[in-house]
Protein backbone atom coordinates (compact mmCIF):
# COMPACT_ATOMS: atom_id res chain seq x y z
CA UNK A 1 0.00 0.00 0.00
CA UNK A 2 1.66 3.37 -0.94
CA UNK A 3 1.64 6.06 1.71
CA UNK A 4 3.03 9.37 1.66
CA UNK A 5 3.70 10.97 5.56
CA UNK A 6 4.06 14.58 5.08
CA UNK A 7 5.50 16.63 8.32
CA UNK A 8 6.99 20.17 8.66
CA UNK A 9 4.13 22.17 8.94
CA UNK A 10 3.01 24.42 11.71
CA UNK A 11 3.09 28.51 12.53
CA UNK A 12 5.35 30.70 11.43
CA UNK A 13 5.23 34.56 11.39
CA UNK A 14 5.73 36.69 7.86
CA UNK A 15 8.78 36.67 6.61
CA UNK A 16 9.65 33.36 8.42
CA UNK A 17 10.77 29.72 7.01
CA UNK A 18 9.29 26.54 7.00
CA UNK A 19 10.44 23.40 5.46
CA UNK A 20 8.21 20.66 4.59
CA UNK A 21 9.07 16.47 3.99
CA UNK A 22 7.06 13.57 2.50
CA UNK A 23 8.43 10.19 3.24
CA UNK A 24 7.11 8.11 0.15
CA UNK A 25 6.50 3.97 0.49
CA UNK A 26 6.85 4.24 -3.31
CA UNK A 27 8.82 0.98 -5.01
CA UNK A 28 10.07 2.82 -7.89
CA UNK A 29 10.31 6.13 -6.11
CA UNK A 30 12.72 7.65 -8.84
CA UNK A 31 10.34 6.84 -11.60
CA UNK A 32 7.61 9.25 -10.27
CA UNK A 33 7.02 12.58 -10.45
CA UNK A 34 6.26 14.36 -7.13
CA UNK A 35 4.28 17.29 -6.16
CA UNK A 36 3.43 19.94 -3.24
CA UNK A 37 -0.32 21.11 -3.51
CA UNK A 38 -2.10 23.50 -1.13
CA UNK A 39 -5.79 23.83 -0.41
CA UNK A 40 -6.73 26.99 1.59
CA UNK A 41 -10.04 27.63 3.50
CA UNK A 42 -12.50 28.57 1.00
CA UNK A 43 -10.24 28.22 -2.11
CA UNK A 44 -9.43 25.30 -4.79
CA UNK A 45 -6.64 23.08 -4.34
CA UNK A 46 -3.51 24.25 -6.25
CA UNK A 47 -0.28 22.90 -7.39
CA UNK A 48 2.40 24.82 -5.28
CA UNK A 49 5.60 22.97 -7.09
CA UNK A 50 6.02 19.91 -8.67
CA UNK A 51 9.38 17.88 -9.82
CA UNK A 52 9.39 15.14 -12.36
CA UNK A 53 11.54 11.80 -12.38
CA UNK A 54 14.20 13.29 -14.44
CA UNK A 55 14.16 16.54 -11.70
CA UNK A 56 12.47 19.41 -14.00
CA UNK A 57 10.71 21.72 -11.70
CA UNK A 58 8.07 24.31 -11.68
CA UNK A 59 5.94 26.46 -9.81
CA UNK A 60 3.27 28.34 -9.40
CA UNK A 61 3.68 32.07 -9.95
CA UNK A 62 2.55 33.25 -6.61
CA UNK A 63 5.22 31.31 -4.99
CA UNK A 64 7.99 31.26 -7.68
CA UNK A 65 11.65 32.55 -6.08
CA UNK A 66 10.38 31.39 -2.90
CA UNK A 67 9.53 28.23 -2.96
CA UNK A 68 11.66 25.04 -3.65
CA UNK A 69 11.05 21.63 -4.54
CA UNK A 70 13.78 18.87 -4.10
CA UNK A 71 13.56 15.47 -4.01
CA UNK A 72 16.31 12.86 -2.15
CA UNK A 73 15.67 9.40 -4.43
CA UNK A 74 18.07 7.54 -1.94
CA UNK A 75 15.82 8.86 0.85
CA UNK A 76 12.41 8.57 -1.12
CA UNK A 77 11.76 12.41 0.33
CA UNK A 78 10.29 15.03 -1.26
CA UNK A 79 11.00 18.51 0.21
CA UNK A 80 9.03 22.23 0.01
CA UNK A 81 11.58 25.03 0.98
CA UNK A 82 9.39 28.27 1.64
CA UNK A 83 11.19 31.26 2.83
CA UNK A 84 9.44 34.63 2.55
CA UNK A 85 6.34 33.48 3.75
CA UNK A 86 2.88 35.43 3.55
CA UNK A 87 -0.32 35.37 5.03
CA UNK A 88 -1.77 34.11 1.95
CA UNK A 89 0.34 30.89 2.28
CA UNK A 90 -1.49 29.53 5.27
CA UNK A 91 -3.09 26.54 3.68
CA UNK A 92 -2.96 22.40 4.33
CA UNK A 93 0.05 21.59 2.33
CA UNK A 94 -0.35 18.07 0.58
CA UNK A 95 2.07 15.88 -1.01
CA UNK A 96 1.45 14.23 -4.14
CA UNK A 97 3.12 11.35 -6.64
CA UNK A 98 2.13 10.15 -9.87
CA UNK A 99 3.38 9.93 -13.29
CA UNK A 100 5.01 12.63 -15.40
CA UNK A 101 2.19 12.69 -17.42
CA UNK A 102 -0.86 12.96 -14.56
CA UNK A 103 1.56 15.19 -12.60
CA UNK A 104 1.22 18.22 -16.15
CA UNK A 105 -1.97 17.60 -15.30
CA UNK A 106 -1.94 18.91 -12.21
CA UNK A 107 -3.16 16.03 -11.00
CA UNK A 108 -2.03 12.89 -9.30
CA UNK A 109 -2.48 9.26 -8.28
CA UNK A 110 -1.33 9.59 -4.31
CA UNK A 111 -2.25 11.70 -1.79
CA UNK A 112 -0.70 12.32 1.58
CA UNK A 113 -2.87 13.40 4.37
CA UNK A 114 -1.82 17.26 4.56
CA UNK A 115 -0.28 18.95 6.71
CA UNK A 116 -1.10 22.65 8.03
CA UNK A 117 0.85 25.47 7.71
CA UNK A 118 -0.20 29.01 8.91
CA UNK A 119 1.55 32.23 8.63
CA UNK A 120 0.44 34.81 11.06
CA UNK A 121 0.53 38.80 9.89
Amino acid sequence: QVQLVESGGGLVQTGGSLRLSCAASLGTFSSYALGWFRRAPGKQRELVAAITSGGSTNYAVSVKGRFTISRDNTKKTVYLQMSSLKPEDTAVYYCAAGSDAIMRLNLASYWGQGTQVTVSS
